[in-house]
């Protein structure tokens, strides 16, 4: 009988263990700062509901999918690509969706670190007390400031880059399983301790109400293309992070009596698909009271993170406690998502010879050079303009709006209709037949489906000329004793609706950046 390979860079010390990993790679800005708005503005639990129907329509099958690819081949995506379609018996051409995946992933890190050094940053400034007593206009100010200095920018995202390299440099058992160790608990437990200061404040029932109310008639066709697009690009799919996390996936453990038994990858992709909806779910309810308790406007974005919530904290009681830790909730976050980005191009540099701390060395400091293009895009670069906007804009649509999605669609296409099903069926250990089938006709027909039509409308939206502006509702607001006066309401950014995870967009002047994010 022939023996499975096993994985070239190590194994997960346990299922577990791979789903902190993958709720990590998952677990974005994203999560924080677009889902629980994008639900409140969409129906509240309505949008949820939806929502979870196209996790399991579109973001399950594909997810499992390509664990299942991970986990058959037991390498770095491109080397798992050509081991499969060698398998296969196809062209090597269908190692291409390794490349893509890989070159996604090194295009995704190079501006994620740009931006998720603005938690560093605001992190080390909540703990020296920046936030107390500041109004909207220095909060705001403090932002552009920011935004405006590249060499503040250039210094935070060299660390954050530094902190993600040392700990992909240290290898799955020393680096990547430490890490998510540490990192997924303690962002768990700042969840939940900030959850329940926010019930303590008097908002907190209005932000309830604006996350979880019911209401159907808000569920149109863009709340449809919103949640499908929030589904695809939430888990991370499509670039490399999750077909690497699952080459390191076992396959058994230990069970009853010693007997070892297999692991579902089907099950084990739906608990993480829930814990990242919780997460999410779970941030809304920290941040919306904390808003409405201060007679601010609900938001999404950057905007709300780093001009909106810094202001709530530096009114409230404890807000400099609670605004540091959320900060660090943040960081946690992005810190968990940059090290699967690194790991699947690390992974084929060692594969070709490299040792694994050189490796990590050349993507880091290749990922940090091109990050500098973004960092000079709110800045230096800003009125510099080609195609769809600036170098980050262009960055994150060629990697976010067409690689992620064709990736996406390949995997699917690549599992359903040219893999040998026995081998799908035996590496997805799935006991149900009946389950199987309904993931394979999910997988052959529905996920694809979504996903070209989620690609048609982003580029369609992209290039489509401008419509005329239309009146916007506003958000609601808290009715406090004293609320903030409306010439003090700092700007409130509102992010395009297709992608799951958004960055942002180049900033005008004054104006607090839209985002859109890939990871």
């Amino acid at each position: 009988m022939k023996q499975e390979s096993k994985p070239v860079h190590g194994m997960w010390a346990s299922r577990w263990v791979f789903i902190l990993a993958a709720t990590g790679s998952a677990v974005g800005l994203g999560n924080i700062w677009r889902f629980p708005y994008i639900t409140g503005e969409n129906g509240g639990g309505a949008f949820v509901l939806l929502y979870l129907l196209c996790i399991a329509v579109v973001g399950v099958p594909i997810m499992a999918a390509e664990v299942m690819l991970g986990r058959k081949g037991g390498m770095s995506p491109i080397n798992t690509m050509r081991k499969l379609a060698a398998e296969s018996k196809v062209t090597q051409r269908w190692s291409w969706i390794g490349y893509m995946g890989v070159l996604s992933a090194f295009l995704i890190l190079s501006f994620y670190s740009v931006v998720a050094s603005w938690a560093l940053y605001y992190t080390w400034e909540a703990v020296q007390g920046a936030f107390q007593g500041i109004t909207a206009a220095q909060s705001g100010a403090r932002f552009d400031d920011m935004l405006a200095s590249p060499w503040l920018m250039m210094g935070y995202h060299t660390l954050f880059m530094l902190l993600t390299m040392v700990v992909v440099g240290r290898g799955v058992k020393g680096g990547l399983e430490k890490a998510v160790q540490i990192l997924m608990p303690l962002l768990f437990v700042l969840l939940l301790v900030l959850v329940g200061y926010a019930a303590t404040t008097p908002g907190f029932m209005q932000g309830i109400e604006f996350l979880f109310a019911f209401d159907f008639s808000k569920l149109n066709g863009q709340a449809v293309i919103t949640a499908v697009g929030q589904a695809f690009f939430t888990l991370s799919l499509g670039m490399g992070a999750i077909m690497a996390y699952g080459a390191y996936m076992p396959r058994q453990v230990p069970g009853k009596a010693g007997k070892k038994k297999p692991v579902s990858i089907m099950s084990t992709v739906i608990i993480i698909a829930l814990l990242d909806t919780l997460v999410a779910l779970g941030s809304g309810v920290a941040m919306f009271p904390l808003l409405f308790s201060g007679g601010l406007e609900a938001g999404q974005g950057p905007g709300m993170m780093f001009v909106t919530l810094p202001l709530a904290f530096g009114q409230m009681p404890g807000g400099l406690l609670f605004g540091s830790l959320f900060f660090v909730l943040v960081v946690c976050a992005a810190w968990s998502s940059s090290i699967s980005l690194a790991e699947p191009v690390v992974a084929w540099l060692v594969e070709k010879g490299v040792n694994r701390a050189m490796s990590s060395v050349i993507v880091g400091l290749g990922a940090w050079v091109l990050g500098l293009g973004s960092v000079l895009s709110f800045n230096i670069w800003k009125d510099k303009t080609f195609l769809v906007g600036t170098f980050f804009d262009n960055m994150e649509f060629l990697s976010t709006t067409i690689m992620l999605p064709l990736g996406g669609l390949l995997i699917a296409v690549f599992a359903g209709w040219v893999m040998k099903e026995t081998h799908a069926r035996k590496e997805l250990a799935m006991k149900s037949f009946p389950l199987y089938l309904v993931w394979r006709a999910l997988v052959r027909i529905f996920s694809p489906v979504a996903v070209i039509v989620l690609v048609v409308y982003s580029v369609w939206s992209t290039f489509a000329p401008e419509k005329a502006d239309e009146p916007v509702a506003e958000a609601p607001v808290a009715e406090q004793p004293a609320p903030v006066e409306p010439a003090d309401q700092p700007p409130v950014a509102e992010l395009p609706e297709v992608q799951g995870e958004s960055l942002p967009e180049t900033p005008a002047a004054a104006d607090v950046p839209a985002a859109q994010e890939a990871r």
